[in-house]
């Protein structure tokens, strides 16, 4: 599922949603994923984020993040902080989606044994993310206008009335060749998506494990993604979520990428 607004995944962003059907409307695609990523979601959010990355082997490797975003109308700015293990303690990432098709996601990453940080350019953003199934173009925020979209069916999934919508970029050059999201009617939930490399070969699924409805949002707090090509998987559990805090600009800065959280 698209992880613009989400993963902001990373992770609330398409699997969001506002609005409910009016009796005999007819929707089309694009205002089914408009529905979906423009929900009202909290001005900052914070949480702890627990990410277990699972090899073909089955065997586990744990790691805890302090995460922090927030909404400034035009550009949503998200800071990441590495805790544990030590091998990636103090390591910081950070993301600034703008509402504008034509700007692309700033991101930057601070490696601490380097003492550096590293900008983040348009080439490196379909690599994976700390080791995980997450792209750093995951960790954005991918507007509802950079694709075209087509409503494929409609269909039950865990019990849910959904749209099942196929979205295909309009830069041809893009890293997924199309997309498919299962949108929960009238709650415009995403609670699967479909990734398809540039070959159109099948390359991972994204689905909402868990999810619940904090002061009026809904925000996913476990999403797990598995990527079939690799037999490799990445789960994302949120913990500790507090919403509509008031956190201060300073948090989404270089200063505190290497400062860290205390």
């Amino acid at each position: 599922m698209s992880l613009k607004k989400a993963l902001a995944l990373t992770l609330i962003g398409i699997f969001l949603g506002a609005g409910s059907l009016l009796a005999g409307e007819k929707l089309t695609g694009l205002e089914i994923m408009k529905k979906v990523y423009y929900r009202p979601a909290p001005k900052d959010m914070e949480a702890d984020l627990i990410m277990i990355l699972i090899n073909s082997s089955g065997e586990k490797r744990i790691r805890k993040i302090k995460q922090f975003i927030k909404d400034y109308g035009k550009v949503e700015k998200k800071i990441m902080f590495f805790i544990a293990p030590a091998d990636v303690r103090n390591t910081s990432f950070m993301n600034w989606s703008y509402d504008d098709p034509n700007k692309d996601d700033d991101q930057w990453i601070y490696l601490p044994a380097l003492k550096k940080i590293k900008r983040i350019s348009s080439e490196d953003k379909s690599d994976y993310f700390m080791g995980s199934d997450f792209t750093y173009d995951d960790l954005g925020n991918r507007l509802p206008e950079e694709d075209n979209h087509k409503i494929l069916r409609e269909e039950k999934l865990n019990g849910e009335d959904c749209y099942v919508i196929e979205s295909t970029p309009k830069d041809p050059d893009y890293m997924y060749s199309r997309t498919i999201t299962w949108v929960v009617k009238g709650k415009w939930i995403g609670l699967k998506r479909k990734f398809y490399d540039e070959d159109g070969e099948f390359l991972k699924e994204l689905t909402a494990e868990k999810y619940q409805n904090i002061k009026g949002y809904w925000i996913l707090t476990k999403v797990k993604m598995h990527n079939v090509q690799k037999d490799h998987t990445t789960i994302i559990e949120l913990r500790n979520i507090k919403v509509d805090t008031g956190i201060p600009d300073r948090m989404f800065t270089e200063r505190m990428m290497k400062r860290g959280i205390r």
